[in-house]
């Protein structure tokens, strides 16, 4: 991963700043004494009394670390600003966000985040343990191991979930139309996730991208050229449902394939601080003479948005199946020292005419709701609309 270049779409400056102004007076605070703060300058005095306390009261000082004091702090500071997003990873956090965007890690496969304050399931992996024990984007996590998960973030969620391939997780859900919660026992596998994949129906290129990672750019070149040198394929049907986001550049480097180099992909807009930054297409737009429609759900989150959407306002791409998640803002990774980070919310995406995806989400165009019955039958109706409605477009 290339440090403060790509912008992460899974998931400000003053909180930087707050970061490194805390870590270097950590370091230097028992050193020094406390100097009083001149006006409108930080406050740090409330943080040091309380820290010296512990120091002086606690029962067991030994225990104390203040590596994870300082990581502590950090993170309740982001806590505090209300904003799921916005988050700090120490370093073996870090490690397990890369390895998410690597492709590759241990756990059950499933991507979780936080709607309307409730920590659910944004979306199971495909083939992953977590979809073959029954779980359904939307479900939503009320414990993990019997923990109430109310209030824990997203990584503190992650954590919890995560670990090594042949142990155990039980997770407590609760699914619109049910009555009562059910628990999922989960043994925790590898997941390897393949950014994409291509099927040919007839005359139809499916192609299912599981996730917008640094990989899937080569993956879809060779794609595209199958696509091109197969005489038969006349049509796609690209399928993003379940995709919860990946990278802002490959969206855009995606859609350079399907529109004509120049036309907006997304709006980054900053609110009332800087101007809106536009996202154009700089492909060849190899696949854009081929008739689309585009298959998502509520598990399709921010970089598989900006797609959709970027398809829809300049093409006219019909979106099947059901609205999508509503991840529109904008993180960027701040990397700090010791192989930690923060992901701080930057700005919010818009669409190229300029709706706003955030808690929104992408309305279908054509509604198509899956069942449980239809899973346990095997079938796909969503897929089977998409088909015939691509079938019928000149």
């Amino acid at each position: 991963m290339t440090p403060l270049i790509k912008k992460i779409l899974f998931s400000a400056i003053l909180v930087v700043c707050f970061a490194l102004i805390f870590g270097v007076g950590f370091y230097t605070g028992e050193k020094y004494s406390y100097q009083v703060p001149q006006p409108g300058t930080l406050d740090f005095s409330l943080f040091w009394d309380a820290y010296g306390k512990l120091q002086q009261s606690f029962i067991s000082p030994e225990k104390i670390d203040k590596q994870k004091i300082i990581y502590g702090a950090i993170e309740g500071m982001t806590k505090s600003l209300g904003d799921p997003y916005t988050a700090f990873f120490d370093p073996q956090q870090a490690k397990m966000f890369e390895d998410d965007l690597a492709g590759s890690f241990e756990g059950v496969g499933a991507e979780i985040g936080i709607k309307k304050n409730q920590l659910i399931i944004i979306a199971p992996i495909d083939g992953a343990p977590a979809q073959r024990a029954g779980l359904r984007a939307g479900d939503m996590i009320v414990k993990i191991d019997g923990k109430d998960a109310s209030d824990m973030t997203t990584d503190e969620a992650v954590a919890l979930i995560r670990g090594p391939k042949g142990t155990n997780v039980t997770l407590t859900l609760f699914r619109t139309g049910w009555t009562s919660t059910k628990d999922f026992k989960i043994t925790r596998d590898t997941i390897i996730i393949p950014p994409v994949k291509l099927e040919f129906k007839n005359e139809v290129a499916y192609i299912k991208i599981s996730q917008f990672d640094q990989t899937l750019p080569a993956d879809f070149k060779q794609i595209a050229l199958q696509i091109m040198q197969r005489d038969s394929t006349t049509r796609i049907v690209l399928d993003l449902r379940g995709n919860p986001g990946g990278y802002l550049e490959v969206a855009q480097n995606i859609a350079g394939y399907f529109l004509p180099r120049g036309q907006i992909v997304t709006i980054e807009d900053f609110g009332k601080a800087k101007s809106r930054q536009l996202y154009k297409s700089e492909g060849g737009a190899e696949l854009l003479n081929y008739p689309v429609v585009v298959l998502m759900d509520e598990g399709s989150a921010s970089a598989s948005e900006i797609l959709a959407g970027a398809l829809r306002d300049n093409r006219g791409v019909k979106l099947i199946g059901t609205k999508s998640f509503g991840k529109g803002s904008v993180q960027q990774p701040i990397y700090l020292r010791g192989g930690s980070f923060l992901k701080i919310t930057i700005a919010k995406w818009l669409t190229p005419k300029g709706a706003s995806i955030s808690e929104v989400g992408l309305p279908a165009d054509i509604k198509v709701a899956i069942t449980d019955t239809d899973i346990q039958n095997k079938k796909d109706p969503q897929l089977d609309k998409a088909l015939e409605i691509v079938r019928t477009i000149k």
